[in-house]
């Protein structure tokens, strides 16, 4: 059985957190991104959303090349193609190299239409089977130290289940000693985002004496050989995050002793199928796994919650809470955290219902195109 697809609509939104989110790349304050709407033509409509940034300091996509790719390239393939099933979209997509970002939003749109054309959720359209899941939460570089503490008592009042540091050079160990000075049993991880090379090695190995669940890319974004050569003298565990793009990569790092744990993050590796089978190697190779954020709204927040109801998804992920982020979300009801726990929805798809009033409110450009 084909899944109709009749017509697609796309949004570009921009949203404002609710305050700036500082790493070693930069500043994120206000947040453009494209809401994909996947209608069959029978009364069910599939919701993704893209999270590439403005600028291409995460990886080399944007906004504006998703757009590019979604009009002038990903879309038309669809038009000429017969899907029977979600698993069938990266396939006619292998012509078109890398661009995950924007293959991955167009994607969760077919999964998210293809559980509501089966009436199931989309956690049990991939398998899963928790109908909780724990969160963490991921705190950006503070002003200062007192600040940071806050922050964090904050977060633990609510029950987060982990708490994710972003360092850089200078405001990185002394930092985290401070931090586990307060906080001596809080399962804490430092993320890096690429900020350091093996010249710092002695400096990273400090990290050691922390007790840290792990270090998150230490090394550069692009590297899987250097980080097996920063593993093997580390015992705090190497996370691998902007290196992996795929299961080829996941493998090769496993090979290579690269990381003890992977972060998935569905738009980095191309969308839910490629994030499903990085997480069945990964189960198979007993490799932990999370999955990780990029300051999403609710549709996409909504599909990290069922990828990581998965069984190997082992690790609280970055999939906060709405109100951590914005005053006002896309879906309803907005994504809760209680003692650190998300109820993973029971309806079809993603489970949520979306805010069209919200959303219009934060539409800036809109398309339609019929297939």
């Amino acid at each position: 059985m084909t899944i109709p697809l009749k017509k697609i609509v796309l949004r570009k939104l921009n949203m404002r957190l609710k305050n700036p989110f500082i790493t070693s790349f930069g500043t994120t304050q206000d947040k453009e991104f494209f809401v994909i709407e996947v209608y069959d033509g029978e009364g069910n409509c599939g919701y993704g959303e893209s999270v590439a940034f403005s600028e291409p300091w995460y990886t080399e996509e944007t906004v504006k090349t998703t757009q590019h790719m979604l009009e002038d390239f990903l879309i038309p393939i669809l038009k000429r193609s017969r899907l029977t099933h979600p698993n069938d979209v990266s396939k006619v997509f292998q012509p078109i190299r890398r661009n995950n970002m924007a293959k991955a939003a167009i994607e969760g749109a077919i999964w998210d239409l293809y559980a509501k054309r089966e009436n199931v959720s989309l956690s049990i359209a991939l398998g899963g089977d928790k109908k909780k899941i724990e969160v963490g939460i991921s705190i950006g570089i503070q002003p200062t130290i007192k600040d940071l503490i806050e922050k964090i008592e904050d977060a633990l009042q609510i029950g987060y289940k982990r708490i994710k540091l972003k360092i850089k050079p200078g405001a990185d160990i002394e930092v985290l000693r401070e931090v586990r000075s307060h906080f001596p049993d809080t399962a804490i991880m430092a993320d890096a985002n690429s900020a350091y090379s093996l010249e710092d090695i002695n400096h990273l190995k400090k990290l050691d004496e922390l007790n840290l669940m792990m270090i998150e890319q230490p090394l550069a974004h692009d590297d899987i050989v250097e980080h097996a050569k920063l593993q093997k003298e580390m015992d705090t565990p190497i996370c691998l995050d902007e290196s992996i793009h795929s299961l080829e990569d996941v493998r090769k790092a496993f090979e290579l002793g690269s990381c003890k744990i992977i972060n998935i993050k569905i738009g980095r590796v191309g969308g839910l199928t490629e994030a499903k089978r990085i997480h069945d190697f990964c189960q198979e190779h007993q490799m932990e796994v999370w999955c990780g954020g990029m300051l999403e709204a609710g549709i996409g927040r909504a599909h990290n919650i069922a990828l990581t109801t998965l069984p190997q998804f082992v690790l609280p992920g970055d999939t906060a809470g709405s109100q951590n982020y914005w005053e006002k979300d896309i879906i309803t009801p907005e994504v809760v955290v209680e003692q650190g726990m998300i109820e993973v929805p029971i309806k079809p798809g993603i489970g949520f219902e979306i805010n069209k009033k919200i959303m219009d409110e934060f539409t800036e450009w809109k398309k339609e195109i019929a297939i």
